[in-house]
């Protein structure tokens, strides 16, 4: 870890001003992400901008009925909020499935939308990554790939997005809101994320100095039901291999509305629109699910190690539409 200039942020206004300040400042709230990869030498700021003390702790209602939810709320309180648990239950459960009650704890919501890859090539300073200096190349594409995505990536990346909280957003259609240099922004959340193609450094939209400062997700139809699944290798403090989030509303057998968002298979929480379309108006039988899941990984690249990734998402997939879709 290399030395630093640490400032304590007082107001929004401050934190902007002091992240302005230094083109390679960075704000730290859990520092679950940015703390172990300054250790590592991955992320070196010659800025640090404390945010904990910013009034960003609130989870309560927006005004059309959905839920606000500050970027500072930390994932155990999201995932223990009783409205969370009972309007946006997919929310919870995947917020309960990531990492130990300890990071859980200190983690935030705007952290947590910022968490970076697991690749081990990107953490390790010995081996070149296209993420971390662009041009260098990426060792996993021909290299140890079991746990790299096979969705949404390029030649010059295959990292995959880490996050079970944001997998149930992108299912969600939650919406980020900043603030920055330009004023105040509200940004879908599958438009936030950005595909690596040729700038894998370029994870988000995010402006240099830009802070998220609270994410709103939207009114539910009375009787949606939702669901998160993770399929990993052990049964705590794992990453996914694959997951899904689902957000169903029925009418009757059919489904009348349906959102699906994959996990642990994509370069970024992963929305499957061509699963939505497949199961949209159609009864709930295994056939249609099945049918749902082929589209959602239609497109799928797998390489040397994974894959098995291709038929675990599958089974995640309509295991999960099978739970979603019981009769109440």
């Amino acid at each position: 870890m290399e030395a630093f200039e640490y400032t304590q942020a007082k107001s929004v206004d401050s934190a902007l001003g002091a992240g302005r300040s230094k083109s390679s400042a960075k704000y730290v709230a859990g520092g679950t992400t940015l703390i172990d990869l300054m250790k590592l030498n991955v992320e070196r700021p010659t800025a640090i901008v404390d945010i904990n003390p910013l009034p960003l702790t609130k989870i309560e209602p927006s005004p059309d009925g959905g839920l606000r939810i500050g970027a500072m709320v930390r994932n155990s309180d999201l995932a223990n909020d009783a409205t969370v648990q009972q309007r946006y239950a997919v929310l919870s459960q995947a917020l309960l499935s990531g990492a130990s009650p300890q990071l859980r704890n200190m983690a935030t919501t705007g952290g947590n939308l910022l968490q970076r890859t697991r690749c081990y090539y990107f953490r390790d300073t010995a081996y070149p990554c296209n993420k971390r200096i662009p041009g260098s190349g990426c060792p996993a594409i021909e290299g140890y790939n079991r746990m790299h995505a096979i969705l949404g990536t390029s030649e010059h990346c295959v990292a995959t997005h880490p996050s079970d909280m944001d997998v149930a957003m992108m299912a969600l259609e939650a919406v980020v809101h900043t603030s920055g240099a330009n004023g105040e922004r509200a940004i879908p959340l599958n438009e936030f994320y950005l595909l690596p193609g040729a700038t894998p450094e370029k994870e988000t939209v995010l402006a240099p100095g830009e802070l998220i400062t609270y994410v709103t997700l939207p009114p539910l139809a009375e009787g949606t039901r939702s669901y998160y699944l993770k399929l990993r290798d052990r049964a705590s403090y794992e990453f996914a291999l694959a997951s899904a989030a689902l957000v169903v509303h029925m009418n009757g057998r059919r489904i009348h509305r349906v959102r699906i968002a994959l996990g642990g298979v994509g370069t970024k929480p992963w929305r499957s629109m061509e699963a939505e379309h497949a199961l949209e108006g159609r009864e709930a039988t295994g056939a249609t699910f099945l049918a749902a899941a082929e589209a959602a990984l239609r497109t799928a690249k797998p390489l040397r190690d994974n894959g098995f990734k291709v038929k675990l998402a599958k089974m995640a997939l309509t295991r999960a539409l099978q739970v979603a879709t019981q009769p109440a």
